[in-house]
């Protein structure tokens, strides 16, 4: 997963993966998702970032792993 913020567009893009682009679907005027052909998100495009988004203030977290070893 890459993250780029482009702060001459002010535009966030969250890329998942970089499978081929099938479709494009609007959520609103502002926010675009990209999916291949099965469907799956490969981007997410939020232009009027900082306006949608406090970009100033990013993290990221990777949810605990599970174990069935006792």
């Amino acid at each position: 997963m890459r993250v780029s913020y482009f702060e001459d567009t002010d535009t966030l893009l969250v890329t998942f993966s970089d499978s081929p682009v099938a479709d494009t679907t609007d959520l609103n005027e502002n926010t675009l998702v990209d999916m291949d052909g099965w469907g799956r998100i490969v981007a997410i495009t939020i232009e009027h970032a900082a306006t949608q988004t406090d970009i100033r203030e990013c993290s990221f977290a990777f949810p605990p792993v599970c174990s069935n070893t006792p």
